[in-house]
């Protein structure tokens, strides 16, 4: 197995200059680093990524805590922050709540023992003293953390206002809102709250359902969304929190006879690919994931460099007019 010392020979250079770029200290020349890569690669020389982190006190890794993966929001989500740590050099290190309480607590103690460089959670089951004096940066996404250094949002009550102002322009007077679950508050739970604000401000009926707590995109919304437009007759327009709501509600409503757009009409939220998927498609509010993600590692890079983060950084959603509204 080939050493440091072994690519320092084949590049012609000390060991000393060969350890400061694959640690990135320093002035380096481009010309110094390509010979030193290109030793590497001759050598097929694996860097010791554990010893280069006890060394540093920190890793290159990136720690990210998600509800799940099978969201497609959170695929995108964790694909997105997959990339944007890539071009900037980190790897990443994913944890999977499910739903499971206290899940968090291992995750903080497995991200300390890999030396993490930072930590980005989503779940919404975590309890805020489990990220009480971490040693390196937090980063709270679509979550509200106090113990967070920062914390990247996007504009959820302007969506949700969107969405009604959409649906009552196109005419709907009798309108449905299909919340998501959460056992905690949320910033995604704004969205319900800005619709339902401009319906009020128009005057315009709502009819709200609250999915049971154990309703995941597992045991889909469908069985619920059916009963609800069974029991709501003359509903004309429905807020989805999510594409996936919004699908299965494409799906009670084709079941129902129901046409849509021209019987009914439905908003979603995420703008994932599973909006392009449907037929019709799904007219939607757009969240600017891979923006989102960018600035989560950009701030967990900021703030191991000893530079200011914002408390709060808020991004803004749109409309994307599609096929059921």
């Amino acid at each position: 197995m080939a050493t440091l010392k072994d690519v320092a020979k084949a590049a012609g250079l000390s060991v000393g200059t060969v350890s400061r770029v694959l640690n990135n200290r320093g002035y380096i020349s481009d010309e110094t680093r390509q010979s030193v890569y290109a030793a590497m690669e001759r050598l097929n020389y694996q860097p010791n990524e554990v010893a280069r982190s006890l060394s540093k006190q920190k890793s290159n890794t990136i720690g990210l805590i998600m509800p799940s993966i099978e969201h497609p929001y959170f695929a995108k989500l964790i694909s997105c922050l997959e990339r944007a740590a890539y071009e900037q050099e980190y790897k990443v290190l994913l944890f999977c709540a499910y739903g499971i309480d206290d899940q968090e607590k291992k995750f903080v103690e497995a991200c300390r023992s890999n030396r993490v460089a930072g930590l980005i959670i989503c779940s919404d089951t975590v309890r805020t003293q489990t990220f009480n004096n971490l040693g390196f940066p937090l980063v709270s996404y679509e979550r509200y953390l106090d113990s967070s250094d920062a914390c990247v949002l996007c504009d959820n009550h302007e969506g949700g206002r969107m969405a009604a102002q959409e649906l009552i322009a196109k005419g709907c007077r009798r309108i449905g809102c299909l919340s998501g679950t959460s056992r905690v508050g949320l910033p995604a739970d704004t969205r319900k709250e800005g619709f339902l604000e401009a319906c009020r401000q128009q005057e315009i009926e709502t009819v709200e359902l609250d999915f049971p707590p154990e309703r995941t995109v597992d045991s889909g919304y469908y069985p619920d969304i059916l009963e609800f437009l069974k029991r709501n007759e003359g509903i004309d327009g429905l807020f989805c929190g999510s594409d996936v709501i919004a699908a299965e509600a494409i799906q009670a409503a084709v079941e129902l006879g129901i046409s849509v757009p021209d019987r009914m009409k439905i908003i979603g939220y995420d703008d994932t690919l599973l909006s392009e998927l449907t037929m019709p498609k799904i007219t939607t509010i757009h969240q600017p994931v891979k923006e989102m993600a960018e600035m989560c590692i950009d701030l967990i890079d900021k703030k191991n460099n000893g530079d200011f983060v914002p408390a709060r950084t808020i991004f803004h959603v749109s409309l994307v007019s599609r096929g059921t509204a």
